[in-house]
């Protein structure tokens, strides 16, 4: 919470920021639990009386595709305070504290910023409401958003995190392992319809079974590894199972693996089925004959999770690598565990397989683009990658 940084006899006004936690996909919680999450956590006392701030920290939940209400309400003294000169931003802030512009508004004037732009509205619920919409929810909005709202020298904030339903996965190259610095790794996962994956994002893989032994980059510059089943070759049998970290390496001279994050998909993965196995070339070409592409290791990943493919082939990806994703277990079909099986990078000339093609929907494009036309129209005028080995993953 930020309170005014003048004297407070200088103080014309008072504001209190709510973030509030029971808004459209979040699911809310019973009146009494609701009440007893918000916490007071700064008191000022001036002559005036006692200035109380209050939060209800939490978090909202969608996933790549949807819309989500970002909430934030404020109160402010006296109540016939002119609303054209009350200020409302909102700032997406990293775990690096570096700080990106989202949304800003004085009175009716209103200005959306970067990639936001034409997805972003104010809500407009009724006086003291400052939060604002998001649509079509995209992997990079991920994070920490501040609202907050000033009128002349008072000022008060309060943070919202957006969170995405979604997959982690490890990823190298077809260079092998420990070929990546921070910016390759980074660039990797945005090839495979992804991002690098936060710590927390990682850490709730862990918990739900991620086991791997290489270490990846994060998105803050942290490199780290899930360990679910202790090991010595995995560092010690006799240490703790954990999210193993080795701290913030230097972004550009240190290689290491990466790990990805990736969401819901805006079409369907299938294999395809044909008469002969295809090399990577012919593969490119099936797929396309057959009017999509060939598949993403991201986009395998969300069909894996959220389409729940299973399918014990083996298939190329976009990458040149060769996967297959089993939901049900079962023998001759790579282990006792669900996940995304790989089997390496092998010669794309010369080696065999299936193929996995990716297709967009179409129509389910068209809906969200004239959805956000419409509802622009409505609020705002605006200007115009060689080892051939066997590796199971298990993921959330």
């Amino acid at each position: 919470m930020q309170s005014s940084k003048q004297p407070l006899a200088f103080r014309k006004m008072s504001f209190v920021v709510f973030i509030l936690t029971s808004v459209l996909s979040v699911t809310s919680l019973p009146a009494n639990t609701e009440k007893g999450r918000r916490k007071v956590v700064h008191v000022l006392e001036d002559d005036t009386g006692a200035v109380i701030v209050q939060t209800a920290p939490g978090k909202v939940v969608t996933h790549r595709g949807g819309s989500i209400t970002l909430p934030c309400r404020f109160h402010h003294e006296p109540e016939n305070t002119d609303p054209a000169r009350i200020r409302i931003k909102w700032t997406k802030v990293t775990d690096a504290f570096q700080f990106e512009d989202v949304f800003v508004a004085l009175g009716k004037q209103q200005r959306v910023f970067g990639s936001y732009r034409g997805r972003v509205f104010l809500e407009q619920a009724g006086p003291g409401d400052a939060s604002v919409i998001i649509q079509n929810v995209t992997l990079e909005d991920y994070g920490r958003y501040e609202c907050e709202v000033t009128n002349d020298m008072e000022d008060d904030t309060g943070f919202v995190n957006l969170d995405l339903e979604g997959v982690v996965f490890p990823y190298y190259p077809r260079e092998g392992r420990y070929k990546l610095n921070y910016h390759q790794a980074e660039d990797s996962c945005k090839q495979q319809d992804a991002i690098l994956a936060s710590h927390s994002q990682l850490h709730k893989a862990w918990l739900e079974g991620l086991d791997w032994c290489n270490a990846g980059w994060l998105e803050d510059g942290s490199v780290q590894y899930p360990i679910s089943h202790p090991r010595d070759q995995c560092g010690r049998k006799d240490t703790p199972a954990g999210v193993r970290n080795y701290g913030y390496r230097h972004k550009e001279d240190e290689r290491y693996d990466a790990f990805c994050f990736t969401s819901k998909l805006n079409g369907k993965v299938y294999f395809l089925k044909r008469f002969k196995k295809v090399n990577y070339a012919e593969a490119v070409k099936a797929c396309i004959r057959d009017g999509s592409v060939v598949a993403k290791v991201g986009q395998l990943y969300a069909a894996w999770k959220f389409q729940l493919l299973d399918r014990c082939e083996a298939g190329w990806l976009e990458d040149g690598s060769i996967r297959y994703p089993i939901v049900n277990p079962r023998s001759r079909c790579g282990g006792s565990q669900p996940g995304v099986r790989h089997l390496g990078f092998p010669d794309k000339k010369f080696r065999l397989y299936g193929v996995y093609c990716f297709r967009k929907n179409k129509d389910e494009t068209a809906g969200g683009t004239d959805t956000t036309k419409s509802f622009t129209d409505s609020l705002t005028k605006r200007k115009s990658s060689n080892s051939i080995s066997m590796n199971v993953t298990r993921v959330i």
